[in-house]
């Protein structure tokens, strides 16, 4: 597990400058590497280069020198957005067409609602490996638990098969079965299940495990696509203690007063305009103001290791750049980072049989937060400000449970600093690493049986300055989830929220001037509603979307109250072994 660790840790990532660019002209002197990595459940702005106070010094490099998008898109769901990366297509049409863990009997197992990346796929890994790339990953997969990893194309994996797991070596699932009997994850490596090292910590290992893949291959002559899928920050928020000591007392004064802090930074870097509209929270979510000091305390502590957790991962970034420097490798490497949704505000208590497990056997007294044995969450309020400016987080088509921070490095392959505002999709990402690596998708038939083809679009020319936007004003960009809608169509969308998130009906918003979608147009833009809403069959046609009427009848989407009913008792409770 820990093959290079101690090497590679006392290598110090340099600057990352801008070099002369390669002309638009030339071609490298050799294929490019592509190193994606992926955090879970990021919110928009918890790194620096979109505005953050946490320490992320090697995403600042890589955005400092490289293009931040403003406005990539997935979808609000983990496992959706992955089928989609591994895809080129829609997730109704992959595999995903809602959660695997949320599917209803009315669904499960219809074409596209496999809870499995679906055999009409021809994986990513599998296209870049046909087309002459080592292929390597290690992180999270969630595209079905029994999947065979190295079947989909990649050459060497180290997976954690589910939605979640805790962070240490403790081996802990994120869903109880059976609430008398602790949950526990899958690894897998090349297939075969593993237990850890009594010493894991998620991002720690997924970097040492990615760096010991590239050594053991490098000898292939081959370019590499190398997939790092961190789990952090998604909960059970964790981290060593000595990382959320850097952040302790840090956030005493509360998400309110982070959410206009995050604002204020995201204004300084250029992110949003001065006069940029602020969604301030949802009505049914307390004031950090009317929360009992013991709560505060708990919170406080809550953010301190959920920001221990995003500081850390992004030193592990910083030891895999540095061993491609080390190796000459770096200047020849594509880097995309993006997180695969929005903040995560909703609650694990969602998932009913969890409040009896975690109750009665982790021990979330303030002071154990974060630490092995404790299993918590952070909240809407943390979320929100996660997401500022926009409205809403995980789980919901507001722009805060889709958009999300995406940053794309690669100066010596003509393409340059700066901040690109137009619309790209996660179904974007696969044919842009195809259009670089010279492969080519095998459309409509691999091996003798149907395929999906790519429906993404290459954002290689956007990206080097070659094209104005990747999605022209005219085409209509949709999203459904268990019931929750949104289409964009141009500066306009249309969002379709259960109540008492949104109305029950198609709302209208303009996000050339209120990205933050705080001013329904609906009764005011009759026709644009209708035009809009006339594209929703469509999407729905071409991506055979079930649609779903009662949301109210769905599990986990967002019923986040239990996490303050929770945070009641948690935060007033004592130590495990004070009892």
């Amino acid at each position: 597990m820990n093959i290079l660790k101690s090497t590679c840790a006392a290598l110090v990532l340099g600057t990352l400058a801008v070099s002369s660019v390669t002309p638009a002209s030339a071609q490298p002197a050799k294929r490019p590497n592509i190193l994606l990595i992926v955090a879970d459940d990021l919110g928009y702005n918890d790194i620096g280069p979109f505005g953050s106070e946490i320490s992320t010094p090697n995403l600042d490099r890589l955005a400092n020198d490289g293009v931040r998008l403003t406005s990539h898109y997935t979808t609000p769901f983990c496992s959706p957005t992955r089928s989609i990366l591994m895809s080129g297509t829609d997730n109704h049409l992959a595999g995903f067409g809602d959660m695997a863990e949320l599917m209803t009997k009315d669904v499960r197992g219809k074409p596209g609602y496999e809870g499995r990346l679906n055999d009409r796929v021809v994986a990513l890994p599998q296209v870049l490996h046909d087309a002459g790339y080592r292929t390597l990953m290690a992180g999270k997969w969630h595209l079905g638990n029994n999947e065979d990893i190295n079947g989909r194309g990649f050459d060497r994996s180290f997976a954690q098969m589910s939605g979640g797991a805790s962070h240490w070596g403790d081996q802990l699932g994120i869903v109880a079965f059976d609430p008398a009997k602790p949950p526990r994850a899958d690894y897998r490596e090349d297939g075969k299940s593993i237990t850890l090292p009594k010493d894991f910590y998620s991002s720690d290992a997924y970097a040492s495990k990615m760096i010991e893949y590239l050594e053991q291959t490098k000898g292939s002559g081959k370019p590499f696509f190398a997939y790092l899928a961190f789990t952090a920050p998604h909960w059970p928020l964790a981290a060593p203690e000595e990382d959320i000591r850097k952040y302790e007392n840090r956030y005493n004064g509360g998400y309110d007063a982070l959410t206009k802090d995050r604002l204020a930074g995201m204004k300084a870097k250029g992110l949003v305009t001065s006069d940029t509209t602020l969604y301030a929270g949802h009505s049914y979510w307390p004031k950090w103001n009317t929360l009992p000091p013991e709560q505060q305390r708990s919170e406080a502590r809550r953010m301190a290791v959920y920001a221990a957790m995003v500081d850390r991962m992004d030193r592990q970034i910083g030891r895999v750049l540095a061993y491609l420097e080390q190796q000459g490798e770096l200047d020849n490497t594509f880097v995309f980072f993006m997180s695969d949704n929005g903040a995560d505000g909703n609650s694990v208590y969602d998932v009913e049989r969890n409040r009896e497990w975690i109750h009665g056997s982790m021990d979330n007294s303030t002071d154990n937060i974060g630490r092995p044995g404790s299993f918590i969450e952070y909240g809407p309020g943390w979320a929100q400000a996660g997401m500022t400016p926009f409205r809403m987080y995980k789980s919901f088509m507001y722009e805060g449970g889709i958009s999300v921070p995406a940053i794309v490095w690669a100066p010596k392959l003509g393409i340059g600093k700066d901040i690109k505002r137009a619309v790209t999709h996660v179904r974007d990402m696969a044919p842009t690493f195809y259009e670089l690596a010279g492969a080519k998708h095998p459309g409509t038939e691999y091996r003798g049986k149907p395929a999906l083809p790519v429906t993404g679009k290459s954002m290689l020319g956007y990206l080097t300055g070659k094209q104005a936007f990747v999605h022209d004003a005219n085409e209509a960009i949709g999203w459904e989830l268990g019931g929750r809608k949104a289409l964009r169509k141009g500066d306009w969308k249309i969002v379709y929220s259960n109540k008492p998130w949104g109305t029950g009906e198609w709302e209208l918003y303009n996000l050339a001037n209120d990205r933050a979608e705080t001013n329904n147009l609906s009764a005011k833009n009759p026709d644009k509603l209708k035009e809009l809403v006339a594209e929703w069959p469509k999407y729905v046609a071409d991506n055979g979307v079930i649609e779903i009427e009662n949301l109210a009848a769905r599990p986990g989407y967002s019923n986040a109250g239990k996490y303050y009913e929770d945070l009641k008792l948690e935060a007033a409770s004592k130590p495990k072994a004070a009892r």
